[in-house]
């Protein structure tokens, strides 16, 4: 919770599993609330339930989180909680999906089977046992910003490819005493312990509240975690105790960029950096160049530009 010397906004990553069969009648009224409040983000919905982050005052937020709780089928939804100095998104969303989260697996379901949850303060153990393989269900541009000690990177590019590798990894995947998931704020890592479960791996487990709930309770001179977590929003990453990181965005390619990425000679800001260098064309550029002009005036007008996403 924020305290008299928390900043102004909070930032609320939530998720909820249930079977939301009326999906499509709560997009209406969640919109309206949101932007009556002064929330902005994106809320997803789907008839396996919500998923999202949303940012507000605390006021907002609180009066979202009790609506929400509200509703028979997220009475037992649970939210992380940090903060930032300035509103990191533009606008509010809400939008209708076939998944809250996109595996593209349909008879995945985290109601009917999920793997065993690790609270954070439980999780050092667990993967620093030699019998247990760690795995990290993020996308590669994720783990690139940080990751936990001896996890394996998958270097998928979307969820979607996460089944595929499994199958490919069987061989170092079957036998194992132990299969440990994580990613951002659970969500990844609980459907994949259902897709992992349905497919025969028995001793499967999951971080509980994700990444941000580790980073949240877990003292940094006891943490296994190294680098910083990428955020979806204008932060672009967050350290232990969820203070703000230092990588920023490329608004080129949208990857992220460390403070030794942005010293590439290949980056210009808001035009180009090492990682998208040779995948524009001259009119791209010019393009990114012009928006970049705008957001640089705006900035010297003390504005903030929508183009600076």
């Amino acid at each position: 919770m924020a305290t008299d010397t928390s900043p102004a906004i909070v930032v609320a990553a939530l998720y909820h599993f249930a079977r939301l069969y009326r999906f499509e009648s709560l997009k209406r009224p969640l919109a309206t609330i949101c932007c009556g409040l002064g929330i902005k983000g994106t809320l997803l919905l789907a008839s396996e339930g919500i998923n999202g982050t949303v940012a507000g005052s605390r006021a907002a937020i609180d009066t979202l989180i009790a609506w929400l709780r509200d509703q028979p089928e997220f009475s037992g939804l649970e939210h992380k909680e940090s903060f930032a100095e300035t509103m990191p998104f533009h606008r509010m969303k809400v939008r209708l999906k076939r998944e809250i989260v996109t595996m593209g697996v349909p008879d995945t379901d985290p109601l009917t089977i999920v793997g065993t949850y690790v609270d954070a303060h439980d999780w050092n153990a667990l993967i620093a046992d030699p019998e247990t393989v760690v795995i990290d269900t993020r996308n590669a541009y994720e783990v690139a910003v940080g990751t936990f000690r001896g996890a394996i990177d998958p270097e998928t590019e979307t969820f979607r490819e996460f089944p595929d590798w499994v199958a490919r990894n069987e061989n170092r995947l079957r036998g194992k005493k132990k299969i440990a998931m994580f990613c951002t704020g659970g969500i990844r890592c609980e459907k994949a312990t259902a897709f992992m479960k349905t497919h025969g791996y028995d001793d499967v487990y999951h971080l509980k509240g994700g990444i941000l709930k580790y980073l949240e309770e877990v003292p940094q001179e006891q943490s296994l975690w190294d680098g910083e977590c990428f955020v979806f929003d204008e932060r672009v990453s967050v350290g232990h105790g969820l203070v703000p990181g230092a990588n920023t965005l490329c608004r080129a390619c949208g990857n992220p960029l460390t403070i030794a990425d942005r010293r590439s000679p290949h980056y210009r800001r808001g035009i180009s950096c090492h990682q998208c260098i040779g995948t524009f064309s001259d009119a791209d550029r010019a393009r990114f160049a012009e928006r970049q002009r705008q957001v640089d005036e705006a900035e010297t007008r003390g504005e903030r530009h929508v183009g600076d996403r």
